[in-house]
């Protein structure tokens, strides 16, 4: 494995009952909250008035900023900023998913510096500081409460883009299962295909000596390929909620990584096919790693060997390496189908009329991808496989 050196500062907050920790943990930031949600659902669950209560509990001001987009868009980030100065806010408090975290990290590190938020995003400016960043997690997919990444759409100059920082890690997450059992089933089926991605990404390395790494990797996979189905059956059964909500944390808060850089070439494309058309992260991620996989076979077929026969049940016996490797590809986007998710571009009535602007967006950076190193005319045929 490769040296490494890991911090991890987020204090994790989990189980049932947890979301009453929210009032003693803000009151360690100060008197001015700005509260950063989504398009409504915690209203519609009743997490949206104990969350209030909370914070009436102790004693501060609320800012609220609602309406973060599924793809937190650049200009809601601004408002954000814009607020935070305005309301000389103490503490960033986001209750939602991956998109509503991700916006409150620009928002709290855009609200500490003088650069423009997005020259930190595109890597023009450092960042020095942030404002305190708390979260309630109310969707099992990003892993964004446990890590400093983030995710930020320039709708206007159509890029998509990740990034973080040291000071973008959430001092506090709090992940009560509760909050998850009114999700639907789509973005249930969205966010588990999302946290089995983020492992996948990892556990195509060219590092060494991983068997740890490899072994945890392939145990967050298994449960959630054992817990799926059985969630999918029952929607507001607590105790596979809370397994998938474990999953989804310790499938990217960096713990499947210490020792080895994983590739993210598919993160990368899939950034910017929903750049252009705004489709579901999980659903694009669906679509593309199967064939993210078949292009990458030649690459170093032993990592495929090792998925396929440990995760994905591919018996080896008689068959060769690529025999082996194929069968698991072929398993891993049947069961993601079958709990739902799309396979081909076109189930988003994607065709080739954008192909080549896609394939521009994802290489605009230069080659990309740790695995395989991929450039545009990769991007190109791997899209076109995948209509």
């Amino acid at each position: 494995m490769e040296p490494f050196v890991f911090n991890n500062p987020t204090k994790l907050i989990f189980g049932k009952g947890k979301n009453e920790s929210l009032a003693n943990e803000v009151k360690l930031y100060g008197k001015n909250v700005l509260l950063v949600y989504g398009g409504g659902s915690i209203k519609r669950n009743g997490l949206y008035d104990f969350v209030l209560q909370q914070l009436n509990e102790a004693g501060v001001k609320v800012t609220e900023l609602a309406g973060v987009e599924p793809n937190p868009r650049l200009t809601t980030v601004r408002k954000g900023i814009e607020a935070c100065h305005q309301e000389k806010v103490d503490l960033v408090l986001a209750v939602g998913g991956g998109s509503v975290i991700d916006a409150s990290k620009a928002i709290a590190v855009g609200a500490k510096s003088e650069a423009d938020i997005w020259d930190i995003i595109k890597k023009k400016a450092q960042p020095t500081d942030a404002l305190p960043l708390g979260t309630i997690l109310t969707l099992a997919a990003t892993g964004s409460e446990m890590n400093a990444g983030s995710v930020i759409t320039n709708w206007e100059t159509n890029e998509k883009l990740g990034w973080g920082s040291p000071f973008s890690f959430p001092k506090f997450s709090i992940l009560d299962p509760k909050n998850t059992v009114s999700v639907p089933k789509d973005q249930t089926v969205y966010g588990m295909v999302d946290m089995m991605s983020h492992v996948i990404e990892a556990y195509f390395h060219k590092a060494e000596n991983t068997p740890l790494q490899d072994r945890i990797m392939e145990s967050i996979l298994l449960t959630v390929m054992e817990t799926a189905p059985k969630l999918l059956e029952d929607l507001h059964n607590e105790e596979h909620r809370e397994t998938i909500l474990y999953c989804g944390t310790m499938a990217l808060n960096g713990i499947t990584q210490m020792g080895l850089r994983g590739d993210w070439a598919t993160h990368n494309m899939e950034h910017a096919v929903s750049a252009v058309y705004d489709i579901p992260h999980a659903g694009g991620l669906a679509i593309l790693f199967p064939h993210w996989l078949r292009y990458t076979l030649d690459e170093r077929i032993s990592r495929h060997v090792q998925l396929a026969t440990r995760v994905l049940g591919v018996d080896p016996e008689g068959k060769s390496d690529q025999e082996i490797a194929l069968e698991g590809i072929e398993k891993l986007s049947a069961f993601w189908s079958e709990l739902g998710a799309p396979n081909r571009l076109a189930d988003y009535d994607i065709d080739d009329s954008q192909i080549d602007k896609m394939s521009t967006l994802a290489s605009n950076r230069g080659k990309f991808g740790n695995f395989k190193s991929l450039e545009k005319e990769d991007v190109t045929n791997i899209l076109t496989a995948a209509l």
